[in-house]
């Protein structure tokens, strides 16, 4: 068995982060599969320097709109299939998803829907968090072992987020949304970090606008989640708070394979 180490970062914007010293970041890391989200980007407006990175395969997925979510997957080992969608015509249209094959777990790269301004967004949300759980419950069934990771764009519980009383009525902490992961977990999917740690005051996402971070008013709406035939092979999930350059901070897990 080897130990395998995946990240994962909605760095809000590839070409924005990369000014900020996310290569010698990647570099030094030296992760095993780093998935990242909201990159903003089409390979063709990116420098041969994000595209080529020597030791790694790349995958990226986007939407016609330019400047405007996408996600993409950096691996050493070359997956046996990779694949842009969830078979919905609907929801498959924005660039959120990269589901990458390889013959000891499946990895799905996941920027899941932001319910928007006044909340306008979040039918769609959950279409789409209604769509990709069955499509995950049918892969289990079959058999495969999951990863899922990514902005999943709600804190599930209380201890989740600094302020969750006055986040009640706002998307990202609606009780629909936490429902929704309620049924995620009762399906048999585990929350890797809280696994793991059970302390309070763990956050991915700062409000920028606010200055946040330095007071470290947060949520944490960044997940591994492992299906749990699975979880006997994770051996760690961890947070990167200190890491720089996004309004969201890395996450990571290691598992032996």
């Amino acid at each position: 068995m080897s130990e395998k180490r995946l990240l994962c970062w909605n760095v809000n914007g590839i070409r924005a982060i990369k000014n900020k010293g996310f290569l010698d970041w990647f570099k030094k890391e030296s992760p095993d599969i780093l998935c990242l989200q909201e990159t903003k980007a089409c390979p063709d407006q990116l420098d041969a320097d994000l595209k080529e990175i020597p030791g790694y395969s790349v995958y990226w997925n986007y939407p016609e709109k330019k400047g405007y979510a996408g996600v993409a997957v950096y691996t050493r080992d070359k997956p046996s299939d990779v694949r842009y969608n969830i078979g919905d015509t609907k929801l498959d249209t924005e660039g959120r998803i990269i589901v990458v094959e390889y013959p000891a777990f499946t990895l799905f790269n996941v920027y899941f829907p932001n319910g928007g301004a006044g909340n306008k967004r979040v039918p769609y949300k959950m279409d789409f968090y209604d769509v990709f759980l069955k499509y995950t419950d049918s892969l289990v069934k079959s058999g495969q072992k999951l990863i899922i990771c990514g902005d999943v764009n709600t804190a599930h519980k209380e201890i989740d987020l600094a302020r969750p009383k006055e986040n009640v009525n706002n998307t990202g902490f609606l009780p629909v949304e936490r429902a929704w992961m309620d049924k995620l977990v009762s399906h048999g999917y585990v929350d890797t970090f809280r696994h793991f740690h059970k302390e309070p005051a763990q956050y991915t996402y700062w409000d920028m606008k606010t200055g946040a971070r330095a007071r470290n008013v947060g949520w944490r709406i960044d997940y591994f989640f492992v299906s749990a035939n699975l979880l006997p092979q994770v051996t760690s999930s961890f947070i990167l708070p200190d890491v720089m350059g996004s309004d969201h901070c890395p996450i990571g897990m290691t598992l032996k394979v």
